[in-house]
């Protein structure tokens, strides 16, 4: 290859890594300036007279004696006891996440190998039901959970979270299993398997990823909703979002804005080390569920 053949492509190559890793700069930069200005002050991190306040911790300084301080951790942690609504929010996620994909696997497997027209009818309504506002879904429960006194409990919310969630796993886990082939399955029983025997040691291994996958979105539904935890949980049983949206007070109520940004910068942190540590399982679940063959 010629010197001027070469030159396109290492310009091309350059630009290409350059847009990259602007597009990198502009998409970690807001998680990044609030992680920074989570040890300052208010009146630096909101500064109206100079953005720069934030950047030095001018008043934080003059204020704590120190450029950066952990009020707001501390505050958001021990003062307001955020711990307790982190703990709720691990129950809450755990067995909603749990029990999604125990049902999710079990469904999807078995109509992905259905040979019965209904199989297809059951996925279109599972459809429709996901696509519907949660806002929507929610205000059914209310009624019978206020007539059974279940009211505001941590159960009540995962059943909530878990029939909403269940038509998107069982949409996904069906098409993971339909890369997966039939012989497999066979091959199995012709060796003694049963049929569920043949879905646990045989079928399971081979998709994991998927599983991971799904287990994945399952956990950002359920650590991440505002709706359906705000309206069905009591004051004592918040999770993480309902309790961050307190600490920012309303138009009557003054709130703990550095609280809030503290805890946001805290639950933001799992996740980006949930997405780190499952990285190779997520992209091959999601290669093999858009690649059929």
């Amino acid at each position: 290859m010629t010197r001027t053949a070469r030159t396109p492509i290492k310009f091309f190559s350059v630009l290409s890594f350059s847009l990259v890793a602007l597009w990198l700069l502009i998409a970690a930069f807001p998680f990044l300036w609030t992680f920074w200005g989570s040890f300052k002050v208010q009146s630096d991190f909101f500064s109206k007279a100079d953005w720069m306040y934030a950047l030095w911790g001018t008043n934080t300084a003059r204020e704590t004696g120190n450029a950066f301080t952990g009020s707001g951790y501390y505050g958001a942690w021990i003062i307001e006891g955020f711990w307790k609504n982190f703990l709720n929010s691990g129950i809450v996620v755990f067995f909603t996440v749990i029990i999604s994909l125990t049902f999710g696997t079990l469904g999807g497997y078995a109509l992905a190998r259905s040979g019965f027209r209904y199989a297809f009818w059951i996925l279109m309504a599972a459809l429709v039901f996901r696509a519907m506002p949660h806002i929507t879904l929610v205000s059914g429960y209310l009624l019978p959970f206020f007539e059974w006194n279940i009211w505001g409990y941590l159960p009540t919310t995962i059943i909530v979270l878990v029939a909403m969630n269940q038509p998107f796993t069982i949409w996904m886990l069906h098409s993971f299993f339909l890369n997966v082939p039939k012989d497999m399955d066979e091959s199995a029983m012709i060796d003694g398997c049963t049929r569920f025997e043949a879905f646990r040691y045989v079928i399971v291994p081979v998709m994991w990823p998927g599983v991971i996958t799904t287990g994945l979105f399952s956990f950002l539904l359920a650590y991440n909703d505002f709706t359906v935890t705000v309206m069905l949980l009591s004051e004592e049983n918040e999770t993480i979002i309902p309790a961050i949206n307190s600490f920012l007070g309303t138009t009557q109520v003054e709130g703990k804005v550095m609280y809030a940004v503290a805890a946001v910068v805290s639950v933001t942190a799992p996740i980006l080390v949930l997405i780190l540590f499952f990285q190779r399982q997520i992209v091959s679940g999601l290669t093999a569920g858009a690649v059929k063959g």
